[in-house]
């Protein structure tokens, strides 16, 4: 891939700003510059971002209907009401059901859980799940990470004397549905100061009010932050502010004490004995609890994840890792399908999004499908298939495009949709197709801006290997948890060389693994280029080049130092 490189060199005041902070921090200049790009100026907030506080969680009281959602459960819960929890069936919504019901379980039996089926029922709120609650003498549904849009169907369920608590973080329309409580950071009319919880964090925004009204100590909560992080790491939303906080104590608690579901994920990735990271959660264990609802139900899903016997939930994680195949395969297989259609559009290099449609793609991995050409083509880009005669879809966007708004310019040709900036879902009748894809390009080409559309790196220091030391490294495992706000750092080196040792590695030749040194010092370091092979040929010449990298822990040896290098350039491109 051709990345283009973005240097900010920063200026000489945020240089004397970035030395003061250092001084009073301990730590160097170029990590004190970090901070300050990251809008961390003081050494108070400095210490408030290594080490945020749950003390310093925002009063759950604050979003709106917070009260009356805790009095209404209160009620259902003081007159033995049979309530049920009900959430989508990706990472976020199955990690919300597994939260609320986790927490209400230890002081309620009259309780249970519901996943929609993706095929049967489709997204959000359906009919036949209030038809079962009906029948089942449900009073109270709480639905968590969708439920939003739901005005026909909540008020469908009123008429049946049930009544819907929401807990979302999905964008409402102008109306809203007829529940008793709507918890949502997104409100027009919000009173909460952080607008980016995830699903999960909403539900756990609800328990956290409900312990507190019913005198319950936080710690009882503390078991279920695990969730949190989970849902934070797959649901690509900010880490900053409140998430961050989640997000940290919710990976201490993964590491420490996890769940007996996500213990038995854990070691059927691989993953057990190794401190646990943003990106084992994204690339391993999320895909895995996705697996469930995107290849047969999510509700087994949460059936690991609240399950408390470690036999019988390895057994389910052996299961759910069985689904997590099999999704990979249709995944490659439909991958390479569409951009077959993409690589035979005319002028497909000058189109600003992708709109592609097949009849008989599985409506559960079009989203990934989504995601991967979006990462290829840097275009928003939306993947339609057939279910019951309805285009049904997924859209994914690139960096600081928000595709909702997209979508939403061209709701008069749609059934449904819904989502947040760089994720939504989408139908429409089949005959819509062409006007949709015409109308939806033709808002990208208005909007998007050049540098949206290309393979950037955002480089946040230019170095050299002298600065790099065991010091640097135990620093910058501080700025953890990364994600969207809080990305892992980007550096560059330039003019470095060679040391003589590297060499191409891996099953097919496809990664090098470097030695090099740079024209500034004699510290020789370690790296991997994953995927970069077609580079080594220029390494070997023993020609200078630069190079883009994150700066890692070796996972085998523990405390030495090693590079990921993300991009390698021969020294004078300008590129």
């Amino acid at each position: 891939m051709h990345f283009k490189w973005n240097i900010e060199t920063p200026s000489s005041e945020r240089k004397q700003a970035a030395k003061e902070l250092a001084d009073k921090i301990g730590m160097s200049p170029i990590l004190a510059d970090l901070l300050i790009r990251r809008g961390i100026k003081t050494e108070s907030a400095a210490k408030r971002f290594f080490r945020p506080m749950l003390s310093e969680l925002i009063d759950p009281f604050l979003m709106n209907d917070m009260d009356i959602a805790v009095d209404r459960l209160n009620d259902a819960m003081g007159r033995k009401e049979r309530i049920m929890v009900y959430g989508d069936y990706d990472v976020d919504g199955c990690t919300a059901v597994a939260l609320v019901y986790k927490v209400l379980q230890q002081f309620y039996s009259n309780i249970e859980y519901y996943i929609p089926d993706r095929y049967d029922e489709g997204y959000g709120v359906s009919r036949k799940s209030i038809d079962e609650a009906k029948e089942k003498g449900v009073k109270l549904i709480i639905v968590l990470d969708c439920g939003i849009k739901a005005i026909d169907e909540i008020a469908y369920a009123k008429k049946l004397g049930i009544d819907f608590i929401i807990c979302d973080h999905h964008v409402p329309d102008d109306e809203m549905p007829p529940a008793v409580a709507i918890l949502n950071p997104k409100r027009k009319d919000s009173t909460y100061p952080f607008h980016h919880l995830s699903g999960c964090g909403v539900g756990f925004k609800f328990m956290q009010a409900f312990a507190k009204n019913n005198g319950i100590p936080f710690s009882r909560l503390m078991p279920v932050l695990d969730f949190c992080a989970i849902s934070i790491a797959s649901d690509i939303v900010p880490v900053t502010g409140e998430n961050r906080t989640l997000a940290f104590h919710g990976l201490k608690q993964l590491n420490q004490n996890p769940s007996v579901g996500l213990k038995a994920i854990i070691k059927i990735c691989g993953l057990a004995g190794r401190e646990l990271t943003m990106s084992d959660i994204v690339f391993k264990i999320g895909p895995r609890i996705n697996a469930s609802g995107r290849i047969q139900n999510g509700k087994e899903a949460v059936d690991l994840l609240v399950e408390r016997d470690l036999k019988t939930a390895l057994l389910q994680a052996s299961q759910i890792n069985g689904y997590n195949e099999l999704r990979k395969d249709i995944d490659k297989q439909m991958t390479e399908e569409a951009n077959q259609i993409v690589e035979k559009l005319e002028n497909q290099q000058h189109l600003s999004s992708i709109v592609l449609y097949g009849e008989n793609w599985k409506k559960g991995v079009i989203g990934i499908v989504a995601s991967r050409l979006t990462e290829l083509y840097f275009r928003p880009t939306v993947v339609l298939t057939i279910v019951d005669g309805m285009a049904t879809g997924s859209a994914r966007s690139v960096a600081g495009f928000d595709i909702y708004d997209a979508i939403k310019s061209c709701r008069d040709l749609l059934e449904n949709f819904g989502g947040h900036t760089y994720a939504a879902g989408l139908s429409m009748k089949k005959e819509n197709i062409p006007a949709f894809s015409k109308r939806f390009q033709a808002y990208v080409n208005n909007h998007i801006q050049p540098e949206q559309t290309q393979a950037l790196l955002d480089i946040e220091e230019e170095i050299d290997f002298k600065d790099i030391t065991k010091k640097m490294l135990t620093d910058l495992k501080k700025f953890a948890p990364h994600g969207p706000f809080n990305p892992k750092p980007l550096f560059c080196t330039h003019n470095v060389y060679d040391y003589g040792t590297s060499k191409v590695v891996g099953k097919m030749q496809e990664h090098i693994k470097l030695e090099l040194v740079d024209s500034k010092s004699s510290n020789v370091m370690n790296g991997i280029a994953f995927g970069q092979s077609s580079s080594a040929l220029f390494i070997k010449s023993k020609r200078s080049f630069d190079i883009v990298y994150t700066i890692e822990e070796n996972a085998y040896k523990h405390g030495e130092i090693q590079l990921q290098i993300e991009d390698i350039k021969p020294s004078g491109n300008e590129e």
